[in-house]
Order: structure tokens, then C-alpha cells, then sequence
């Protein structure tokens, strides 16, 4: 069984399953308007919600879709990330997501729901992916420019805000890949940095 999820969803699966657990709880077990990024009460002080937004969702449909997502970039780009870092990019890009949302949407009154996080971890993915001089990671970077743009101009599918009964924050998706694309500039960035010590130490 073990061998099937390192198979499916890479070595670091149990991280991608502990997240996922963590957000389905804060779902099932917790009201939503108790963890949801909510401007009003973030600028009174219960800063939390900027991460705490990005856990909660509006209902099942809306759950299982980003949990969806999210198995399907554990087998896309799970074996990239070292356990360190893959921990560090769900609290970074959670925190990204709600504080992007509070300093540059300020329109947005509200939001739950893992897809700003998501669309982060696509972008690190793809770049991670053009680091090993696959060709596949370039289309993935074309594709989600592609898709975010699409939703600036057009907006979501009224399908999907019917299913998960609440307006698709397609702002989210935008301050998502663009935390993404600042942190794979700064994953690569280290990475060459301690290549370079490690040359000049020897």
C-alpha cells in the first residue's frame, strides 16, 4: 500500500495527505465563519484568518475539488521538494494568499478555499520541473498564464460558483501564482547560491 502512494503521489505523501486531513477538519468540524478570511475582523486583529481563510471552504463540493487538486500536484511535483521545504511553502503560500488578498484585492470582503495555494504550488511545480530541463514544465507555466488570464478578463465558470455556492475568487488565483512564481525565484535562487559555496569550499 505504501509503495502505491509513494507511486502516486510521491515520497512526501503523507504531507500532502496531512495537509489535506488539517483542511478537511477545519471544514467539517468548524464553522466557517470562525476561520474565513473576513477584512473586517483581520484588521481588528485576528490576523490568523490569513491563513485560517485558506483552509476552510464553502461546502463538500468545494472541498473535495481543491483536495482533488491538490493529489494531483503531489503526483505531478511531490518528489521536488525536500520534507522542509514543502512545509514551509504551505504556511508561506497560505499566508501569501490572505495577505495579498488584504493589501492588493481590497474588494474582496471574504474568502475561503485552497486555490490561491493551489495555483502557487502549480507555478513552483512547473519551475521546478524547467530546473531539471523538462519541457513539460514550460507548457505548465504557459498553461496557467493562459488560465489566470482568461479569469482576469472573463471570470470563473457561473457552473462552478453554482456548485460550490459562492463567487469564485479568481483574484485569489492571480496573487497565488505570482506568490508561487516569487518563490521559486527564491527556491532557485538558494539552491544555486549554496551550489556556488559548496564549489568555492572545494
Amino acid at each position: 500500500m505504501q509503495q502505491l502512494m509513494v507511486r502516486l503521489l510521491g515520497r512526501n505523501y503523507w504531507h500532502y495527505l496531512g495537509f489535506a486531513a488539517v483542511a478537511m477538519l477545519v471544514t467539517l468540524l468548524l464553522p466557517v465563519q470562525s476561520v474565513e478570511f473576513d477584512r473586517s475582523l483581520i484588521a481588528s486583529g485576528q490576523w490568523w484568518r490569513l491563513i485560517s481563510g485558506n483552509l476552510a471552504h464553502t461546502n463538500s463540493y468545494h472541498m473535495w475539488l481543491n483536495l482533488a487538486g491538490l493529489m494531483v500536484l503531489a503526483s505531478l511535483h511531490g518528489d521536488h521538494f525536500s520534507k522542509k521545504w514543502l512545509v514551509g511553502l504551505f504556511i508561506g503560500l497560505a499566508l501569501a494568499t490572505g495577505m495579498g488578498l488584504f493589501v492588493f484585492a481590497p474588494n474582496t470582503e471574504r474568502y475561503v478555499g485552497l486555490s490561491g495555494m493551489l495555483h502557487g504550488l502549480f507555478v513552483i511545480g512547473a519551475v521546478a520541473d524547467c530546473r531539471k530541463g523538462w519541457k513539460s514544465g514550460y507548457l505548465l507555466l504557459l498553461g496557467v498564464a493562459i488560465k489566470v488570464g482568461y479569469e482576469q478578463t472573463f471570470g470563473a465558470s457561473p457552473e462552478l460558483e453554482a456548485l460550490i455556492h459562492a463567487r469564485v475568487a479568481t483574484e485569489s488565483h492571480l496573487i497565488g501564482a505570482l506568490s508561487g512564481a516569487l518563490a521559486a525565484l527564491l527556491w532557485w535562487w538558494l539552491h544555486r547560491h549554496n551550489r556556488d559555496q559548496h564549489q568555492t569550499a572545494n
